[in-house]
């Protein structure tokens, strides 16, 4: 396996509390879930064999809530919600909403901020597919979530596998979406990020500002509950049943994009030839419509990358270098578009960050911070295509560089 490249994933520390009232549970069979993906550009057919050293599928074990009543005759919606600490969290605070709208939950064992990254998406992976195979579950009406490094290594399951959830619940925390192109919109068309976070907790810039401007402004459904009097702490089960009926608000959008895309949502098992097969299909679909043509392009871009040992990759690099050969390429507009689109989003949430409160935890950062904000809003500038954000650069970067020349 080669030129596999690593995601970065940063963890923080937080508080956690145990699950009352829900079962233990242990994993019955190893994952069929592609968890390499969550850390890697690549779904190799074997992980690397360091990230699978000292771990046994079966030894793993999770609490899990699931309604009185429940019956396989229907699908269930499904909260898997992650600690930051080695025992499971987030139960007693989720009780309510479980119990009214008659949701599974489930709360890693073992799955904590010091557990290596590559171990700990196994884990959750593991936990997931277990749920899976045990429970008829509702994919759209799947959501990941957790509590400070628990939310950041939620953010980064489901940006990476939208296809296996209708949202992300990150408290105290948040994530940035993945570089791929169609990986990016994915998310955008398909998941709901509810954000929350304490009035007095040192990541509330990070997640009210940063993560809340920079999601919105590329067309995330996002939204951040600010909870007075909390801090870096677990909010209380009004909160959580209010996020889960805004998540649910959005069913009918991830039901027609189903529909319209099978491929956008998982809730079977495919083998990686049978997911690129879907994904190339999707892909070719889309060239078939003018206004999609880039969108196919990145997905087959992404078939390429992903599974580049498969006929799929094969095929799809023949059509990327026949579009690539045209003598007329409209799509680079597009490519172009995106980049700015992005660009200015970057530029509106790092600025948001450095220009407002900064806990003293981070005030070590703000100077690079406003560096960046600089950096970004000048690239805008230079780029000068988007009337209105080169206006914000002319206003927001006289603005920084005198926060900066007061530090």
């Amino acid at each position: 396996m080669k030129n596999i490249l690593p995601i970065v994933i940063l963890f923080v520390s937080g508080t956690f509390a145990s699950a009352q009232q829900a079962r233990t549970e242990r994993v019955s069979a190893e994952t069929q879930l592609d968890w390499v993906f969550a850390m890697a550009n690549q779904s190799p057919a074997e992980p690397p064999a360091e990230w699978l050293e000292g771990y046994t599928s079966t030894d793993q074990s999770y609490s899990l809530y699931a309604p009185e009543g429940y019956q396989k005759r229907k699908s269930w919606p499904l909260v898997i919600f992650i600690s930051p600490g080695n025992g499971p969290t987030g139960f007693a605070q989720w009780k309510d909403a479980c119990q009214k709208h008659e949701i599974l939950f489930a709360s890693p064992n073992g799955a904590g901020n010091n557990v290596p990254a590559p171990r700990r998406i196994h884990i959750i992976a593991d936990v997931l597919d277990d749920i899976r195979r045990k429970y008829n579950i509702d994919t759209d009406r799947t959501y990941i979530g957790g509590h400070s490094g628990g939310g950041r290594i939620a953010c980064s399951i489901a940006f990476a596998l939208p296809e296996y959830f209708g949202g992300v619940i990150p408290v105290c925390a948040g994530g940035e979406l993945r570089p791929e192109s169609w990986l990016r919109q994915r998310v955008i068309d398909r998941l709901s990020i509810a954000q929350l976070t304490g009035e007095t907790d040192f990541n509330r810039g990070e997640v009210n500002r940063m993560h809340q401007t920079r999601h919105t402004s590329v067309g995330v459904r996002c939204k951040t509950w600010v909870v007075d009097g909390l801090g870096h702490s677990i909010p209380n089960s009004s909160v959580f049943a209010e996020a889960f009926a805004w998540l649910e608000d959005d069913l009918p959008r991830r039901r027609k994009l189903a529909k319209d895309w099978p491929a956008s949502r998982i809730s079977d098992t495919p083998t990686r030839s049978e997911w690129a097969a879907r994904l190339t299909r999707e892909a070719e679909a889309r060239l078939k419509q003018k206004d999609l043509v880039y969108s196919g392009l990145m997905q087959l871009k992404g078939v390429h990358a992903r599974w580049n040992d498969l006929p799929q990759a094969k095929a799809a690099l023949q059509t990327l270098t026949e579009y690539d050969s045209r003598p007329e390429r409209p799509w680079d507009a597009d490519d172009i578009a995106e980049q700015r689109r992005f660009l200015i989003a970057r530029a509106r949430g790092v600025d948001a960050y450095a220009s407002g409160e900064i806990p003293r935890q981070y005030q070590n950062q703000r100077e690079a911070m406003l560096q960046a904000a600089i950096n970004l809003w000048a690239q805008v500038f230079q780029d000068g295509q988007d009337k209105v954000a080169v206006a914000e650069a002319r206003e927001r970067i006289p603005k920084l560089k005198a926060l900066l020349d007061r530090l």
